[in-house]
């Protein structure tokens, strides 16, 4: 039996959060709103102005639960967790195949054409969904283009190349995102990705599904017992969880893309939903993005039957398969990594 570990989202200004023996309790105003058990959880993750008890760190902390802060409009800021956990031979395996170009070049160039093939299906079902012809052939295009990027990915000889490629993909992948958008709102108008600020409602989606995935990622890969900042296709940098956002990659089309063009498209955000401030910077509004962490819960929910190990999962697991997927190839029980693709 599988049992997904969820992830408690506090969002609420001036919550209070602390400890009831082994149950996690949250306050408002005064009122206990809600009791969890602390073994039902893998995450806690706070947004804004919310408190937390140095005997509810004690208690994450004792039972690998990883309490995140982000600003009210999603902004990772810090990460509380316990003791390092894990294989500390799968580390060391895994700090090896970093280092070697060779392994690194072979695994990266999985990470990349899966990404490229994931969107290139979104790309398709788009197309098939579109009633306009010149959307259609726009969305047709690209996809072939990004096929032939694919093609391409096979014949690298470098980690820069493959990097050079994934970036060449992705450009072909937004420079069409608008005709997957089917609202003639032009609140939802979209030219390209922009990230820090957002400059635009679905940049602001994205950029916020893109935070949350990556925050149940690192925490699957934690689970595991490996390094989230020791990663392949992204280098490394102080602070960054490299290997999460690897993962990231091969997720993110058919988890966080697919979400934000459903919420879009069936009209289920509208421009009230957003702020603009006076440097262009685009937020959502705080009943927007609690109906959006809804959603996305929701959407984790979903059973899709995984292709490699040939078993019905929820979304919410996909993570943690591919957790424990990359770990057998770093320990030389698995080869190569099978990363998650989607094919629409």
């Amino acid at each position: 039996m599988k049992h997904f570990l969820n992830t408690l989202f506090v969002t609420t200004d001036g919550a209070y959060i602390r400890r009831e023996g082994d149950t996690i309790a949250v306050e408002v105003e005064r009122e206990t709103r809600v009791r969890i058990p602390v073994h039902t959880l893998s995450g806690l993750v706070c947004f804004g102005n919310v408190l937390c008890t140095p005997a509810l760190f004690g208690l994450c902390a004792e039972h690998g639960v990883c309490v995140s802060f982000l600003t009210e409009y999603g902004r990772f800021l810090a990460r509380v967790e316990g003791p390092v956990r894990g294989n500390v031979l799968l580390r060391r395996a895994q700090y090896d195949a970093s280092s070697d170009e060779s392994a690194a070049r072979e695994l990266t160039r999985g990470l990349v054409a899966a990404k490229l093939t994931s969107s290139r299906s979104g790309l398709r079902r788009a197309a098939r969904d579109q009633s306009d012809p010149q959307a259609q052939d726009r969305l047709s295009q690209a996809a072939d283009r990004i096929g032939n990027v694919i093609g391409r990915c096979a014949r690298a000889t470098s980690l820069d190349e493959l990097r050079g490629l994934e970036g060449e993909g992705a450009k072909y992948y937004f420079e069409v995102f608008q005709a997957m958008i089917l609202t003639d709102d032009p609140a939802f108008a979209f030219e390209k990705r922009s990230r820090r600020p957002p400059m635009n409602p679905i940049n602001a989606m994205l950029s916020f599904v893109y935070t949350l995935l990556t925050h149940d990622i690192r925490g699957a890969l934690e689970a595991t017992g490996l390094d989230p900042a020791v990663g392949f296709l992204h280098r490394m940098r102080p602070g960054r969880p490299s290997l999460a956002l690897d993962l990231l990659e091969e997720l993110r089309a058919y988890i966080a893309d697919r979400l934000i063009l459903s919420l879009v498209n069936r009209r289920q955000v509208t421009a009230k939903d957003f702020h603009t401030s006076e440097s262009g910077a685009v937020t959502m509004e705080n009943d927007a993005r609690k109906r959006l962490l809804v959603a996305y819960q929701e959407r984790k929910q979903k059973e899709i039957l995984h292709p490699f190990i040939g078993e019905t999962i929820s979304l919410g697991l996909l993570p943690h398969v591919q957790a424990q997927l990359l770990a057998r190839h770093l320990r030389g029980d698995l080869n190569p990594y099978p990363p998650y693709v989607w094919r629409g």
